[in-house]
């Protein structure tokens, strides 16, 4: 598969995710999707991320910012449920949350 179907194929996961989320009583907002190199390096650098391999270089993960009520919402048990489901959409869809080395709620991702 391409990268250009790659990526149209995320999206589309991406606004099934969405919707279902707001489906659940939340309301969502975008926060970062595609990052240049030397923003990812800054991240490594401060702590805000662990890898120079982040999927966000080749915009095939989405921050999703989550909010109930008017709170924002970025606890894992909180989330479990919409992490759950993004990971149901499709075998390469991972969610920050579930890591074992680095819980990152707010990312969604497909891997390569």
């Amino acid at each position: 598969m391409s990268q250009v179907t790659e990526q149209a194929a995320f999206l589309l996961d991406i606004c099934n995710f969405i919707q279902y989320a707001t489906s659940q009583g939340f309301v969502v907002t975008q926060g970062e999707a595609q990052r240049p190199v030397e923003m990812q390096e800054i991240y490594v650098k401060t702590g805000r991320s662990k890898t120079m391999d982040s999927r966000h270089l080749v915009r095939m993960a989405q921050d999703l910012n989550f909010f109930i009520a008017g709170k924002y919402i970025t606890k894992k048990e909180h989330l479990q449920e919409l992490g759950n489901y993004w990971e149901s959409l499709h075998p390469k869809n991972s969610w920050g949350g579930n890591w074992n080395n680095f819980k990152d709620t707010p990312h969604f991702e497909r891997r390569g």
